[in-house]
């Protein structure tokens, strides 16, 4: 069973840069913001939408937390150097602290959603006083599995790379020639010292890729799966990820009263009025 998750980097590029120059601009806006984190992702994403607007017109922020990475931030630095978009850096350090101070023995989990959460609350004030939309920075991969924090990384206005998988991101970002270290890094959402992806969700991107493949884009069955070789406790695992995290992806439900409700009968395209 093809598990080949190889792209077109030059044609996956074009239509990015065109998703995004159409998407921003149908709203009559000119600009994007971007949090830029020192990782893969959002690296791809700033490039995407330098490309698309100008360098000038693309604006990435730094959001470190006290425990930050120095190496996140000096890639970071480097990625919107190389871009030659603008740069700004805000510290959510103490909006954090104030929070963490009613409960000192917090979760590492509840820090880092207050942490994804902080720095969107950044992200969309910096979009009004910017005026730019805010573009999104989760992969397709990430998506699936509900490894996002609601609200916070999850957020956006404009999302270019959600349709692929992270293994997917590694090929486009060496054609739209990102740093190596940034490449080449460990996964991580920097949320406390040492932490990373793959450890946390307790398996690799290459494997898990082939896997959500098969599953979402070929429509395979548990049964398939297994058939090309993969585990049946691995997929079972994945499949109710996926499940579990199917609230991620939709807007907040809204209990039927009337005979037009928002989401069920009353629907508009999103550039509807512009």
């Amino acid at each position: 069973m093809k598990t080949d998750l190889t792209i077109n980097t030059d044609l996956t590029r074009k239509i990015l840069t065109g998703f995004l120059k159409s998407e921003i601009t149908r709203v009559g806006l000119t600009r994007a913001i971007i949090g830029l984190s020192g990782g893969i992702d959002s690296a791809i994403s700033c490039a995407l939408a330098a490309d698309a607007l100008g360098p000038q017109n693309v604006l990435a922020v730094r959001l470190p937390y006290k425990s930050s990475s120095p190496d996140s931030l000096e890639d970071a630095d480097k990625t919107a150097h190389d871009l030659g978009v603008r740069m700004d850096t805000i510290d959510i350090t103490p909006m954090i602290e104030s929070i963490i101070q009613r409960e000192p023995d917090m979760s590492n989990v509840r820090k880092g959603n207050l942490m994804a959460r902080a720095r969107m609350i950044v992200l969309y004030d910096q979009s009004e006083a910017f005026k730019g939309l805010v573009v999104g920075t989760s992969n397709k991969t990430e998506i699936l599995l509900g490894y996002t924090t609601l609200w916070g990384d999850m957020a956006s206005a404009v999302n270019p790379i959600g349709d692929l998988y992270k293994t997917q991101l590694r090929q486009l970002a060496a054609a739209l020639k990102i740093p190596k270290t940034v490449i080449e890094k460990p996964p991580s959402g920097d949320l406390w010292q040492g932490q990373t992806d793959e450890d946390e969700l307790g398996f690799t991107y290459e494997e898990v890729d082939k896997l959500l493949y098969l599953l979402v884009d070929q429509r395979c069955s548990l049964e398939d799966c297994i058939d090309a070789g993969f585990e049946k406790i691995f997929v079972e695992t994945v499949i109710n990820r996926i499940r579990r995290s199917q609230f991620k992806r939709m807007m907040p439900i809204i209990a039927k009263l009337s005979t037009r409700t928002v989401g069920y009968d009353f629907l508009y395209l999103r550039d509807w009025g512009t």
